[in-house]
């Protein structure tokens, strides 16, 4: 399991575990919190194709999707 702390996802580097349409490699660029800092919305882009698109943050727990940084 990946541990981190929420304020600290952006600009965030992460690798795919299993390539989505050939992309690995994405990078944290927004993040909104609601009033309670609860992480309420995450965009994440590829860095090969800068294609953008939102994210359940929490799937970066399960480190059998995601590794921290860039593998």
């Amino acid at each position: 399991m990946n541990s981190f702390s929420p304020k600290k996802l952006l600009n965030s580097k992460w690798t795919k575990v299993k390539p989505l349409n050939n992309e690995r490699h994405f990078i944290v660029t927004d993040i909104k919190f609601d009033e309670n800092g609860e992480v309420i919305e995450c965009i994440i882009e590829a860095v090969i194709s800068k294609k953008s698109k939102y994210i359940d943050w929490i799937e970066f727990k399960n480190d059998k999707i995601w590794i921290q940084g860039w593998k």
